[in-house]
């Protein structure tokens, strides 16, 4: 039994080392200049093995992007009694501009990623599903699920924040024409702002 854990542990390390190997890779150079063969050079493993893990550079790729696009997630802050929404907001955005900050290659690049996704359906589907997650974890924080649920002009406007949060980041970590706390009064006010204003007025004009 412990063996077969060990062999299980050994897999998924292996499989591990050739996503992060492939994710710096992909990071410094397009596409179309890296090989599967480069790949498993760099990640000390066969081109073989890399092909059993993951098919296809394609598949690689796609892998590579999904795991970069989930990270760093939105944190969704523990129900405290008594707690505000802008509390939860405050700690919530405190977290993920923290998380940005550690991972802000990571991040700049899965940008980019979804940026260029136009006219490739796959990559499309990818970026879509992890902006659906986003906008799932910020009702959570927000107590708009149910509402959220019931109205879908709700998530559209809240993938909308979504997308200026993204742009927002891009301006801080990329441009530096934000600082960090700018970055952060603009996500909290805009995203209060939203829920306590806009979401009603549409919900009823609905």
């Amino acid at each position: 039994m412990g063996e077969r854990v060990r062999v299980r542990k050994d897999r998924d390390e292996r499989r591990e080392q050739i996503l992060v190997c492939a994710r710096e890779l992909f990071s410094e150079r397009p596409y179309e200049e890296v090989s599967n063969t480069e790949i498993a050079a760099v990640a000390g493993v066969s081109r073989g093995l890399l092909n059993h893990y993951f098919g296809t550079k394609r598949e690689l790729y796609l892998a590579v992007v999904e795991r970069m696009l989930h990270i760093p997630p939105v944190p969704v802050p523990a129900y405290e009694p008594g707690a505000s929404v802008r509390e939860r907001v405050t700690e919530s955005i405190t977290g993920w501009l923290e998380l940005l900050e550690r991972n802000a290659g990571t991040w700049l690049v899965a940008l980019d990623m979804a940026a260029g996704s136009a006219g490739d359906d796959d990559l499309a589907r990818l970026v879509d599903a992890a902006r659906e997650g986003a906008v799932d974890h910020i009702t959570e924080v927000v107590g708009l699920s149910r509402l959220a649920a019931e109205h879908p002009e709700v998530r559209s406007a809240l993938r909308g924040f979504s997308g200026m949060a993204e742009a927002a980041t891009r301006e801080w970590l990329r441009h530096g024409r934000l600082t960090r706390a700018q970055a952060h009064v603009l996500l909290e006010d805009t995203l209060m702002h939203l829920i306590e204003e806009t979401v009603p007025k549409m919900t009823a004009a609905g």
